[in-house]
């Protein structure tokens, strides 16, 4: 950050254009200021907390497994098994399904499905859902077309407004495309969410599950899947797309042979990432907010409205309850799965944006609140369910946390600049005093002006520039071996790839080992259900043998003696137990 914002260094390496033609040569001390706040995130402490919260998501969960078994207990649903509910068949599925035949658990006659119609209506469902994250996929290539589109219009924008030169240091046109585009990213996030909600519940209910467990099982899958591209795809695209398959002056690559690949900030892609990162979370946490506490507040104000005509004797309170918005039977699957896609936020992308925990937790302080105050003012008392789990959505859980090791690794690797800022420290430095001054023109490559195409040419050079720099690890124009790679991109690369490698391994040993200490349930709690059942073995035994007892005082000596031994060697092997 000192060399970028130095006069004598930053102020006299002189920038390629970022874009064809309409863009200009530029200083790389123009972007002293993002360089600046790019550094709070881009250090050797964010390594550290990485594998910290890799650690921590193992912790998290192992001990939400204990408490859960506590809760279990507590609530007596130790014996409570969910192939009860295998047992209970959906009205929708008796209603839709003509055919019967016998079940082999209960031997009764009931009606099934037929193979050959699962299999299209599976088909069918596939299908859309394949199209709906296509959508998803097709509009973050939209978002990049726009992206790629507006950079030369807020470059020539700020380079010729006036009013704009006060805040031209912060505010960067790479800075205020990042900035548009995360915010109508977060828009088409929001409008593909609603529409797909109610595809992903009609295509559930054409597929006919059998069980209430199935029909949540396979919309919780259709809905986190869709989300999960939906949500994350934009911040996977900044985090390992953009910026790495740019090329050089010359010989830039193109999207669709007409846009050309964005490039990082010289300070790196990760302010970037932070910058969506941030947007599309807090974004996320205010409309949730609106959505579950003032729109019922709206539905509720109107309906009371219309209920003013009548007297206050007439409108009793209990037609005011009934008249509030219904929880519904998939009021806790929308919780389930806000709490779901923010530990999402908090683990995968949290080497970019270590601030996510706390936004996290200052969001779910007011979520607490505002579902309490929603429950219990805005809504008809939930009908109670008995669950011994959080079901599918602890396998979820489970494999985020694996999923954020690696995504985390990579971020550290190939999104922030610890790796080359390393090598160059231990392998390149040339300054023993200050191992890293020069860093900045080490890993700047150098591009002859003249041999630029026309389509990349910029119109103006009013400054007769000869060179300009890239952000690159290339031999420069004088060197037999022009504009190929240098020795030290290699090194940086299979320094990022050993990087990745050793990381997820000790953060994977570390976890599994963690898992493996801590009980799924705790001692005491295991201790207590080992009793119940001693006890309430014991107490049929003693059932079982005071009536052989009866029997043997009434007759049928012989048959009696052997039943009564049987039981007694049965009470033995109990309290053996």
């Amino acid at each position: 950050s000192k060399e970028i914002c130095d006069p004598a260094i930053g102020g006299e390496i002189i920038m390629c254009p970022l874009c064809d033609r309409e863009c200009e040569y530029w200083r790389l001390n123009t972007t002293c200021e993002s360089s600046e706040y790019s550094h709070l995130f881009d250090n050797v402490a964010t390594l550290f907390f990485a594998i910290f919260m890799g650690i921590w998501v193992t912790l998290f969960l192992e001990f939400w497994k204990r408490r859960q078994a506590r809760l279990k207990y507590e609530w007596d649903l130790v014996d409570f098994e969910e192939e009860q509910q295998q047992l209970q068949l959906r009205p929708e599925y008796e209603a839709k399904c003509t055919q019967k035949k016998k079940n082999p658990v209960t031997q009764e006659m009931e009606p099934y499905l037929p193979v050959t119609s699962q299999a299209v209506r599976f088909c069918i469902s596939g299908t859309t859902v394949l199209f709906w994250v296509s959508l998803i996929i097709a509009s973050m290539i939209a978002v990049i077309v726009y992206r790629l589109a507006v950079y030369a219009a807020f470059a020539s924008l700020m380079e010729n407004t006036q009013t704009l030169q006060p805040i031209s240091g912060l505010l960067t046109p790479q800075l205020a495309t990042s900035v548009t585009a995360s915010c109508l990213n977060f828009v088409i996030i929001m409008i593909l969410n609603f529409l797909y909600e109610r595809i992903a519940i009609w295509i559930t209910d054409m597929e006919i599950p059998r069980t209430h467990m199935e029909y949540e099982n396979r919309l919780t899958m259709k809905m986190f899947l869709f989300q999960f591209v939906n949500y994350y795809s934009s911040c996977f695209y900044v985090a390992f797309f953009k910026g790495k398959f740019v090329g050089y002056p010359g010989a830039y690559t193109y999207m669709f042979n007409r846009w050309r690949n964005e490039e990082c900030d010289p300070a790196g892609c990760l302010i970037e990432l932070t910058t969506q990162l941030t947007i599309v979370m807090a974004g996320k946490q205010i409309w949730g907010n609106i959505q579950e506490a003032i729109v019922p507040w709206i539905c509720n104000w109107w309906g009371r409205r219309k209920a003013r005509n009548n007297p206050e004797n007439l409108y009793s309170r209990w037609e005011q309850d009934h008249d509030l918005q219904t929880f519904g039977a998939l009021g806790l699957f929308y919780e389930y799965l806000e709490m779901v896609i923010q530990f999402g936020f908090i683990t995968l992308f949290v080497a970019s944006f270590p601030l996510a925990p706390l936004l996290a937790l200052m969001n779910n302080i007011l979520e607490i609140r505002v579902d309490s105050w929603k429950l219990t003012t805005q809504y008809r008392r939930p009908v109670a369910a008995k669950a011994h789990s959080i079901g599918v959505w602890q396998e979820i859980l489970n494999g985020m946390a694996i999923l954020s090791v690696v995504t985390n690794a990579f971020i550290v690797a190939f999104t922030s600049d610890m790796i080359p800022r390393l090598v160059y420290y231990y392998a390149y430095s040339e300054d023993e005093d200050s191992p890293m001054s020069g860093y900045i023109n080490n890993s700047l490559s150098v591009f002859q002006i003249s041999d630029f195409p026309d389509r990349n040419k910029p119109k103006l050079n009013p400054e007769n520039f000869v060179i300009c720099r890239y952000r690159d690890y290339r031999y420069p124009p004088d060197h037999e071996r022009k504009y190929l790679h240098t020795m030290q991109f290699w090194h940086i690369l299979a320094a990022k790839l050993a990087f990745i490698i050793i990381m997820e391994h000790v953060v994977f040993i570390v976890k599994f080992f963690v898992a493996w200490m801590i009980p799924d349930v705790p001692a005491d709690v295991k201790a207590k259900i080992k009793r119940e059942k001693y006890l309430t073995q014991k107490i049929l035994h003693e059932y079982e043998l005071e009536k052989l007892k009866e029997r043997l005082c009434q007759g049928d000596k012989r048959a009696t003696e052997k039943e009564f031994i049987a039981t007694e060697g049965r009470m033995e092997l109990s309290r053996a137990m």
